[in-house]
């Protein structure tokens, strides 16, 4: 089963349980959903689907951050609850130790030995973890490496 058909089951689900909380999130997944494959042309793919729903919680982690500076505890606990719910979708997130690791074969690979070379450390990286890894947490395990 696809990801957008399960995207589809749980609403239904959401439905008949009366979980508002879910039910919004998941219409609002798929409205991104809708709007990507109408943009494209064509159906989505998983790894589309994968694409969309990490942007997604990217925004809400964003979100999150600027609430908490904010002092909005209501605004927090929704967007962490939509949070949850996305990432209940995503394929399991690496560890820092993982990441480490594809990290160096990278560098290894490409010969990168300063932070002239991050771009193309970044670009092969975030290609191998698509999906699996924040690219905040990429990003400063390269600069660390690299410095």
């Amino acid at each position: 089963m696809g990801l957008e058909q399960k995207l589809v089951d749980d609403m239904k689900s959401a439905m008949k349980s009366g979980d508002k909380m879910v039910l919004g999130t998941i219409r609002m997944l798929r409205a991104q959903l809708k709007n990507a494959s109408i943009a494209k042309g064509k159906d989505l793919s998983d790894e589309d689907v994968i694409d969309i729903l990490s942007r997604e919680a990217k925004k809400r982690k964003e979100s999150l951050e600027l609430y908490k500076k904010g002092g909005r505890a209501d605004l927090v606990e929704k967007e962490e609850k939509e949070l949850a719910i996305i990432t209940s979708y995503l394929p399991e997130q690496l560890s820092q130790d993982e990441i480490e690791k594809i990290v160096d074969e990278i560098i290894a690979e490409t010969g990168a030995e300063s932070l002239r070379d991050m771009g193309k450390v970044m670009g092969a990286v975030m290609q191998k973890v698509k999906g699996r890894a924040d690219g905040k947490i990429v990003q400063e395990i390269v600069k660390k490496k690299l410095s």
